[in-house]
């Protein structure tokens, strides 16, 4: 009887001896298998999507020495804003060509905005520069395609400018006449500057183009005639200037004139320089 129970006693212990490995072998399993389910370090160091603007490089400034350049390097990008948001490629163009400066004005090189577009609501990089008044706050671009884009935002998400969309699309005497008259820009020549530079470069093609029309064909217009104005009681060279948008040393120049004095009665020339473009 004793055997017996030392028998049974001996075969117990073994069975706890082995359930006891057992365990422990499950347990060493369960570590290894952790570990090898961890991500990889070369996952973590991945830089999310959203830095690749900040990681892009930079546009690098070359002035434009000739009209016809500028407006080659950039009209790819104001029709594919007209495919996208409706404003003829045609006034795009001719506003960036009038308020840069075709490229070589100084808030274009500081800062790539080709549309003179200011700081109101603007959370980006900004830059100062004297325009209506000393040092006013303008938005600034990493590069000119995200200046054309704004422009496209601009427009399209401001009330003022809703009427135009209902414009033919290749309207372009339209919408010249429309933003003068939505408050975009002040000058009262505004709409036939913008007309004149469409004109002179057959700009309303690159409207045709987006629509799938017949293309113009292209006839130069002739020389634009001289605009005189006459000075008035109170009028100084730098009012006048404004009035033609126009800076005050090129209206001395169109004049001869050495300093800034100008006599009431006095015509001067105002002939926008816009016309040498």
């Amino acid at each position: 009887m004793i055997k017996k129970i030392g028998a049974v006693l001996l075969i117990s212990a073994f069975l706890v001896g082995c359930g006891g490995s057992k365990r422990a072998a499950k347990r060493k399993v369960s570590v290894r298998s952790s570990r090898a389910t961890e991500t990889p370090r070369s996952d973590r160091s991945t830089p999310p999507a959203e830095t690749s603007r900040e990681t892009e490089k930079a546009y690098e400034y070359a002035p434009f020495d000739k009209v016809e350049d500028y407006i080659e390097h950039f009209v790819p990008i104001a029709k594919e804003e007209m495919r996208l948001y409706k404003i003829p490629a045609s006034i795009t163009m001719a506003q960036a060509v009038l308020e840069s400066g075709a490229g070589n004005g100084n808030l274009t090189k500081k800062a790539n905005n080709h549309f003179g577009i200011k700081c109101h609501n603007w959370t980006g990089a900004v830059v100062y520069h004297d325009d209506d008044e000393k040092g006013e706050c303008f938005r600034k671009y990493r590069d000119p395609k995200y200046s054309f884009r704004d422009h496209s935002l601009f427009l399209t998400g401001r009330s003022r400018y809703a009427d135009l969309f209902d414009l033919d699309p290749d309207d372009y005497k339209g919408w010249a006449k429309g933003l003068r008259k939505a408050g975009y820009a002040t000058d009262r020549k505004y709409p036939e500057k913008l007309i004149s530079i469409i004109e002179r470069y057959a700009m309303y093609n690159y409207d045709a183009e987006v629509l799938g029309n017949k293309v113009k064909e292209y006839k130069p217009e002739p020389k634009d005639k001289v605009v005189l104005h006459t000075v008035k009681k109170g009028e100084t060279l730098y009012s006048i200037s404004r009035m033609y948008n126009l800076t005050v040393d090129e209206l001395k120049k169109n004049n001869g004139l050495r300093d800034n004095t100008i006599s009431i009665g006095q015509q001067l020339n105002v002939t926008p320089q816009y016309n040498g473009f």
